[in-house]
């Protein structure tokens, strides 16, 4: 099975990364999309994630009914700082049965050469990339693994929907009614 691996601190889960996850599931080769959540990014602050467990519990609740996404915990189990080559081989040798890709945004792709291993990334994996506002890639253009998507563009932020919960905003409709109960009744980013 060809799968789809988009990582993320999904801090929280918002209707942006279903669009994009839904769009590879069924607009690309991909069979499923896996959405991994990623307990600390090594080239981002730590400072703003809330809880792992709680950033899992919501991807999990937005995705119940999903027919072709699925959530994983496997960067939960693995030595922290997560690297994504540590992940791709792990899951290799777990599921030798299925083909891995990974799903990234352009903007990720600007600092994908300062990524552990990117070299074998690139040798070894499809990278399916959405785009980001602001964020063209002429450096791999012609790349032969990488496949550049026609996924809507979304502007959604965790960042936007943070601030906003924290300012006591509404933020209905940005992310699942499953997840906003979830934030409020855990009183998450206040």
């Amino acid at each position: 099975m060809k799968i789809g691996l988009f990582f993320g601190s999904f801090n929280p889960i918002h209707i942006g990364h279903l669009i994009i996850a839904n769009y590879m599931a069924n607009h690309t080769d991909l069979q499923q999309v896996w959405l991994v959540v990623s307990p600390h990014n090594p080239l981002k602050e730590k400072s703003d994630l809330i809880n792992m467990y709680d950033r899992l519990e919501m991807a999990k609740l937005a995705t119940e009914d999903a027919v072709n996404i699925r959530v994983s915990d496997v960067e939960l189990k693995l030595p922290q700082p997560s690297y994504t080559i540590d992940t791709l081989t792990y899951l290799h040798e777990k599921y030798p049965e299925h083909e891995f890709s990974l799903i990234m945004g352009s903007d990720n792709l600007v600092s994908l050469k300062k990524w552990k291993n990117y070299e074998l990334i690139l040798r070894d994996y499809h990278i399916h990339i959405y785009p980001r506002p602001g964020f063209d890639n002429h450096d791999f253009q012609q790349h032969p693994s990488i496949s550049f998507t026609e996924t809507p563009l979304m502007e959604l932020s965790a960042t936007f929907i943070r601030k906003a919960v924290k300012e006591r905003k509404n933020v209905q409709y940005f992310v699942p009614d499953k997840v906003l109960k979830f934030i409020e009744g855990k009183n998450l980013y206040r």
